[in-house]
């Protein structure tokens, strides 16, 4: 990464976040919502302003060049950038700041930073770009089996190491982040094109431990598809997967690494499969009389296999919120693009599909209509929500999100069900009236990613319970319809107590002797997707 280090609290790097224009625009929409001009607001504390424990312990001699116990670097991985982690670091509570952050330069340093950790005690979080948003980057000690803790940053493993144009694939170290990735791949005419909202500032191995969703609304959606092959360092020895277009001998060794969150080892290098940068594009917008009409419209474009890069809808608040719409439609952004032939066909039989269900186009067939009108005003509101919550959370507001995949037959019952009892999981909380709004992210031909949003007034001393209360009955509404914990934000501990009741027991079972066999001292994230 280049320029101005990432803040300790907020998203991005030091001086960067909201305009005035977009800050008024954000708070505006809230003070109408709660019917408010003002809200009890608190002061952030300053880096220089924290209180942190002293180290308990140092590194040796040997491991000290790419070691440090600095207070900006200790703060920076204290927390990742879920609703909780901001009201934790708001408060000034660091209590779990790692004592020590190691950035090795190569797997052999990894490698001494393991052996160090398990032979003094301490727990071990590898450590991406800190974009969780599920808890899944907080060091833990418990006083017993860990008596310290270590982060292990990788930033410093970023280099595209090799390029194959023939196969297109490539070599990419797993530090890197998505703008350096992709500047390293431009010269060859080649993209991974996994964009994530936390693109710019995560990188390939965190995506890949968390089972990244990126760009693509449909057939490429999870960074797991564009795997070819794995090097992991773990407790006990380095592992390296075979380059293969595919294979059928046996479970695959790549799958138990893509979305084991740390807990198996460190991701330090991959094969990815690219893509040819796009030179034909077609997009479109389009106004639905309502959420499920719009929804009936994705189902018709997914099962017809045309695979848009782009097929999102947003309800009428959701649209409302962001400035993409008035608030009396649903809107659909629709995409196509391709590194090899004009889209015209496909563009014209989505927009079939979607006038079977009273879907009208805002503007449709033009190169650029992904950066135009409500689509472009969703994408740049996408692309800047994040930036809010750094000021929204000291005024007292709880906005977050969660998301799920459910099949089609489901999907109604389960919106219906989940914002329903979010809705009252939110007036039970905080006594307030809250809102509830829904989108979709990822579309498959048996069923859609929904992502759903929620804002509600919150109350300074109370913002963890009350937040806790809506997440749970938000996640056991999910469970109980049928849907998963995470379509892709990962686990973390957030998630914990659903993913445990979502996944079989007997597997659960055999992740754990993974687990043992792979890092036996349990000093790997711990609490993470398992416990020992």
């Amino acid at each position: 990464m280049t320029g101005a280090r990432l803040k300790h609290y907020g998203w991005g790097r030091e001086g960067e976040g909201m305009s005035a224009e977009e800050r008024k625009f954000v708070l505006g929409r809230y003070r109408a919502k709660f019917a408010t001009d003002e809200f009890d607001t608190i002061a952030v504390p300053g880096l220089d302003d924290l209180s942190l424990r002293e180290p308990r312990v140092a590194p040796p001699a040997s491991l000290a060049p790419f070691c440090t116990t600095d207070r900006y670097d200790r703060a920076a991985h204290t927390y990742g950038k879920s609703y909780p982690d901001y009201v934790k670091a708001m408060l000034g509570d660091y209590n779990c700041a790692p004592d020590v952050v190691a950035y090795p330069r190569n797997e052999a340093e990894i490698s001494a930073v393991m052996d160090w950790t398990s032979a003094v005690g301490a727990s071990l979080t590898p450590f991406g770009g800190g974009s969780s948003v599920c808890g899944g980057v907080e060091p833990r000690v418990d006083g017993i089996k860990h008596k310290a803790a270590v982060t292990l940053d990788l930033r410093n493993l970023s280099k595209v190491v090799e390029v194959d144009p023939v196969s297109r694939a490539a070599s990419i170290e797993a530090g890197t982040y998505g703008p350096s990735l992709e500047n390293q791949l431009k010269p060859h005419g080649f993209t991974l094109r996994h964009f994530p909202q936390s693109f710019e500032f995560s990188t390939l191995g965190g995506w890949i431990a968390t089972r990244s969703g990126g760009h693509f609304a449909s057939l490429h959606t999870h960074i797991d598809d564009f795997v070819e092959s794995l090097r992991v360092v773990t407790p006990v020895g380095v592992l390296e997967t075979r380059r293969l277009p595919g294979s059928g001998a046996g479970p695959s060794p790549d799958r138990l690494f893509i979305g084991s969150e740390g807990t198996l080892g460190v991701i330090s290098r991959a094969w990815m499969r690219l893509q040819p940068r796009p030179s034909f594009r077609a997009g479109a917008s389009l106004r639905f009389p309502s959420f499920f009409d719009a929804a009936r419209a994705v189902r018709a474009v997914a099962q017809a296999g045309l695979y848009p890069s782009n097929c999102r809808i947003l309800d009428p608040q959701e649209a409302f919120n962001t400035g993409a719409a008035d608030g009396s439609a649903a809107i659909m952004v629709l995409a196509f693009e391709s590194g090899d032939h004009p889209l015209d066909s496909w563009m014209a039989r989505a927009l079939e599909c979607c006038a079977d269900h009273c879907g009208t186009p805002e503007s449709a067939k033009a190169s650029e209509a992904h950066l135009q009108g409500a689509a472009g005003i969703w994408r740049n509101a996408f692309i800047r929500m994040p930036y809010a919550r750094e000021f929204l959370t000291p005024a007292g507001l709880i906005n977050d999100t969660f998301e799920t995949a459910i099949t089609w037959d489901q999907f109604e019952n389960l919106h219906d069900k989940v914002k329903a009892a979010t809705e009252r999981a939110i007036l039970d909380a905080t006594g307030v009236k809250g809102e509830v709004t829904c989108r979709f992210t990822h579309v498959y031909p048996d069923g859609p990613a929904p992502y759903f949003s929620f804002h509600a007034l919150g109350r300074h001393g109370a913002l963890l319970e009350q937040w806790q209360a809506i997440k749970n009955a938000a996640s056991d509404a999910l469970i109980a319809a049928g849907g998963t914990i995470t379509h892709h934000h990962a686990v973390g501990r957030d998630h914990r107590p659903w993913y445990d009741q979502q996944r079989p027991q007997l597997f659960a079972a055999a992740l754990r002797g993974a687990k043992r066999e792979l890092d036996p001292k349990g000093m790997l994230n711990p609490g993470v997707l398992i416990d020992p």
